[in-house]
């Protein structure tokens, strides 16, 4: 494990073997780097403190202890995207994980049941049928048909763990499983988002991630996997009908007004809400496409009056099962303050200060 997180740190820091070796203080070489990251040898612990040091990462990273590896890492990023930006990205999701999984264990937290069970699919037959498995998960999960008010929140309540980092510009998110070193553990969904995504797109990216939970495969040559994905999350934030009980279910078009007005009743942005709009039939195609070639064009790239943070569907859609871990374990004394503020990264005074209340005079 120490080698491939070795390997992990180096490329996150965009180093050659060589280079790594010429910052190191002790000195080493690059022969006997490669053999670290092959797992032929393993360093000092001077030489160990010189590395995270030279990386800037934590000794806790790269000696592991909860995270064994991630598979089916899936990227959701810019063209160009460089190899370096990936690993970096890596790196955070197993430092965060690192600390999810040490504080389910001092709580001693199970895995959930799943929530997916019955629900899985191979085989679509039509885009009509991607609607059905949208509303059969919201029947299944009695959601009832309403807006969902927080996308994290649903969730991590079905055992998903959702992470919100600050990743390299070029990447808005990423999913994977995650193997845990205990063998009694099995791998664990996990959905990462930007801290840079405005809200809109981050409930559309994990509705669409929630959708490969569902739908392995369309099994049809006529259905791309993506757009499924895609067509799914529309479907799932977007119910055909409670939108047709806002809009009406037959327009010739429809107002700038009336798309920012659903765009703010759904949580998902302009551009999405008018697609959403001719799925479900209450525009017409050729209105959907005289809208994207006016006033829509720039939608697809600039947000128009976007959903801020702490305004409406923004003051929930953030990560809080991990947070509440960390206060749970603080409050049952499992954890000192000291951890808890290693746990959140935030000062200790900070810590305290919460632990304590405000105090009467």
């Amino acid at each position: 494990m120490f080698g491939q997180r070795l390997r992990l740190a180096r490329k996150r820091a965009g180093l050659s073997m060589r280079r790594l070796a010429e910052l190191m203080d002790p000195k080493i070489t690059a022969q006997a780097i490669s053999k670290y990251e092959a797992g032929k040898m393993m360093p000092s612990s001077a030489i160990l403190v010189g590395l995270g040091k030279v990386l800037d990462v934590s000794l806790d990273f790269l000696m592991g202890g909860q995270v064994g590896k991630l598979e089916r890492l899936e990227f959701r990023k810019k063209s160009g995207t460089l190899a370096r930006d990936r690993a970096r990205a890596e790196a955070i999701v197993i430092d965060s994980l690192e600390n999810y999984f040490a504080i389910e264990e001092i709580l001693g937290i199970g895995q959930p049941g799943d929530a997916f069970k019955g629900m899985r699919c191979d085989y679509l037959a039509s885009e009509e049928e991607i609607e059905g498995k949208a509303d059969e998960l919201r029947r299944s999960w009695h959601l009832g048909m309403d807006p969902i008010p927080s996308m994290c929140a649903l969730l991590e309540e079905k055992g998903l763990l959702v992470i919100e980092a600050d990743l390299p510009e070029s990447i808005n998110g990423l999913a994977c499983h995650a193997l845990r070193t205990r063998s009694d553990y099995p791998e664990t969904d996990v959905i990462v988002v930007s801290s840079r995504t405005n809200v809109e797109r981050k409930r559309f990216t994990l509705a669409h991630e929630l959708a490969h939970r569902i739908i392995h495969s369309t099994g049809n040559p006529a259905i791309k996997l993506e757009t499924a994905m895609n067509r799914f999350a529309g479907a799932f934030l977007v119910p055909s009908e409670h939108l047709i009980s806002e809009t009406g279910a037959h327009r010739h078009g429809i107002t700038y007004y009336e798309i920012i007005r659903l765009k703010r009743i759904y949580g998902v942005s302009a551009a999405a809400m008018v697609l959403r709009l001719g799925q479900v039939g209450i525009l017409p195609r050729s209105a959907i496409e005289r809208a994207f070639a006016t006033f829509a064009r720039a939608w697809r790239k600039d947000e128009p009056e976007p959903i801020r943070d702490g305004e409406g569907f923004g003051a929930f859609e953030k990560p809080s099962r991990y947070r509440s871990l960390v206060w749970r374990a603080v409050g049952e004394e499992l954890i000192s303050p000291i951890r808890a503020a290693q746990f959140l990264h935030q000062p200790l005074e900070e810590i305290e200060k919460r632990i304590r209340g405000p105090q009467v005079q």
